[in-house]
């Protein structure tokens, strides 16, 4: 697996130094100096290991957005398999997804509590909370404690650390910090396999997405900015279009008028498929939020836009 992600890295090192932002996908100007292009997160918010198949200083960095590859958790394909080749043999999405939540209430028990370990005197219902919950949750209060949960496990597989939840979290031995991790622990604690239906439905995700936007590596999505909410500037483009670092995980909306209802100014971003864990649409009837996209983190290029 390492010999892999030094070969992803360096795909995606050689596919940065050719990058141009002429094109109105990404930004706007003249070619990016290879030393903007590798700008990364700093070595303080992100872990030297993750479980996926680069390691977060490349999946951070703005090469990565300007030059996307696939992203694959550690395990997960293997060992859902059979789920991916029935969903081949599907075409339409409605299909897919409810042939997606069959397979995960069946691999999970999600609807066996008993099977879970539940009992008439059970301390803790490890069904209480799933997948689904989990994203409802999110997408009512992102600052919940749902979304630590969510921004956890960003840090888990991806290696990319959480920096703001309720308030700048600091450093790692910080009182925020201490916060935020019992939060997590307290999302996590007598679960049954939770953060293992999130990397399904990571997957799922990936799939689902290149068979609704095929020849697209990018989506351009919107995000209302109020104060320091998760999101700082740590560069200029030649342009002077801003470059981002974002939260471990942020909402953003294909809507822009949507996102103007979050915040006094909105940014858009040329976000690739692979840094998109959900979105609303992706299991139909099943979550509420309105064109919102769960988006993991890293430095992008973007652009400020008059309201």
């Amino acid at each position: 697996m390492i010999d892999g992600k030094e070969d992803l890295q360096a795909e995606g090192a050689a596919a940065a130094r050719g990058a141009c932002d002429n094109s109105p996908t990404i930004c706007r100007g003249t070619h990016i100096p290879e030393a903007l292009a590798r700008l990364t997160v700093p070595p303080d918010a992100r872990r030297s290991m993750n479980r996926c198949n680069l390691p977060a200083e490349a999946l951070a960095s703005l090469a990565f957005q300007l030059a996307p590859v696939a992203l694959e958790l550690d395990g997960v394909l293997p060992l859902h398999r059979p789920l991916f080749e029935r969903l081949d043999a599907l075409a339409g999405p409605a299909e897919r997804a409810e042939c997606f939540q069959r397979y995960v209430c069946a691999h999970f028990l999600l609807d066996d509590a008993g099977a879970q370990g539940l009992t008439d005197h059970a301390r803790i219902d490890r069904s209480r909370l799933d997948y689904l919950r989990l994203l409802r949750g999110w997408l009512f209060d992102s600052e919940s404690r749902e979304g630590a949960v969510l921004k956890g496990w960003v840090e888990s597989r991806f290696g990319l650390l959480t920096h703001y939840h309720h308030a700048p979290l600091g450093a790692p031995d910080s009182a925020a910090r201490a916060v935020f991790e019992h939060e997590l622990a307290a999302g996590l604690y007598g679960t049954g396999a939770l953060e293992a239906q999130i990397d399904l439905l990571y997957a799922f995700a990936q799939y689902e997405l290149p068979r609704r936007h095929p020849q697209q590596r990018h989506l351009t999505l919107y995000r209302g900015v109020r104060g320091k909410n998760g999101m700082t500037q740590v560069a200029r483009l030649p342009g002077g279009e801003p470059v981002l670092q974002l939260n471990s995980l942020s909402s953003f909306s294909a809507n822009r008028e949507r996102a103007e209802e979050f915040g006094d100014r909105v940014v858009a971003c040329e976000i690739p498929l692979a840094k998109i864990l959900a979105f609303s649409h992706l299991l139909p009837g099943r979550l509420q939020g309105e064109d919102e996209y769960l988006v993991i983190g890293g430095v992008v290029a973007g652009r400020w836009l008059g309201m």
